[in-house]
């Protein structure tokens, strides 16, 4: 039995298994990928301690580090379910095994949501695409809308400047969320016109994308937009599926968490990074949060249960 699984790959995961590893918890990290929401990002600017890193590079630095740790076990694998098992848990993965642990760390992040309207699905990888980091290169000299006004659409924008001939950004927002220095790159770039207070309604086209039709969010016309390309930067969803039932989540699906120690409403379960009700979800943020919830399953582990 392991002391402690954490689940993921992301920045939270990662800074947890190296606090863990450096406490000598005997700890396995398990994940499909690694490196996060960071892979798909082109240039990375606000990474402390690094002028500018690619996400690619950036991803495989933090998995270089993670596996560098001395006693850390890493296994590649997608989890499926989290039981609660006598005085610890039991963890199935994707390739018929299972592991258990007396403690967790959740750190399994955040997926893509989607605008659930007419022609996306038919469209998926057809002209709809939600990374521009992988994708961008297909939209040389085209025209695109990026759908979202927080960091992550903003960054996208900025990585299709090098291709799109015009770029849409849309958002249902009359004030985007993202930060000033990204919409200053968007808006003085030259190629950009920023759409605020509306939403999709439609994506249409034939066996590849051709437009989208939006309407202002209070109501009126519907008008259309040429593009050839459409990427989906909205709010994401909480990775909880394989903890559905077992912790308390909120209405928006995130793991409640105590800011103070990271534990959720279940004993020995602790959560970090995009899967959790942090108010702000970024990558440094989530290093923050698993560090420090990786030192209090060492206060639980070592010090609070031997008392």
């Amino acid at each position: 039995m392991y002391e402690l699984i954490i689940v993921g790959g992301g920045p939270a995961a990662i800074s947890a298994g190296i606090v863990s590893a450096r406490k000598k918890i005997k700890t396995l990290v398990i994940a499909d990928s690694f490196g996060g929401q960071w892979i798909m990002a082109g240039d990375i600017q606000n990474f402390i301690g690094t002028k500018s890193v690619s996400g690619f590079n950036l991803a495989k630095n933090l998995e270089s580090h993670l596996k560098a740790q001395e006693g850390i076990e890493v296994k590649q694998a997608a989890v499926l379910k989290i039981t609660k098992k006598g005085a610890g848990f039991s963890i199935e993965i994707d390739k018929g095994e299972t592991f258990e642990a007396k403690t967790v760390l959740i750190a399994s992040g955040s997926g893509h949501r989607k605008l659930n309207i007419p022609g996306e699905k038919e469209f998926e990888g057809k002209g709809v695409f939600y990374c521009a980091t992988c994708d961008a290169p297909l939209m040389k000299d085209r025209a695109v809308a990026v759908v979202g006004g927080g960091n992550s659409a903003f960054e996208s924008a900025i990585s299709l400047l090098d291709y799109a001939s015009k770029i849409y950004v849309l958002d249902r927002a009359e004030i985007l969320k993202a930060d000033e220095i990204n919409q200053e790159k968007v808006r003085n770039s030259g190629k950009a016109e920023i759409i605020a207070g509306v939403s999709i309604t439609e994506i249409f086209g034939d066996k590849m994308v051709s437009g989208l039709k939006y309407q202002s969010c209070d109501g009126g016309e519907i008008k259309e937009l040429a593009v050839e390309g459409i990427f989906i930067s909205i709010s994401r969803i909480a990775n909880n599926e394989i903890v559905n039932g077992l912790v308390e989540v909120n209405q928006a699906g995130e793991i409640i968490v105590d800011p103070k120690t990271q534990k959720t409403s279940v004993d020995g379960i602790w959560a970090a990074g995009d899967v959790t009700d942090v108010l702000y979800k970024q990558g440094n943020v989530a290093i923050g949060d698993g560090m420090k919830a990786a030192l209090n399953i060492y206060s639980y582990l070592r010090i609070d249960n031997k008392k």
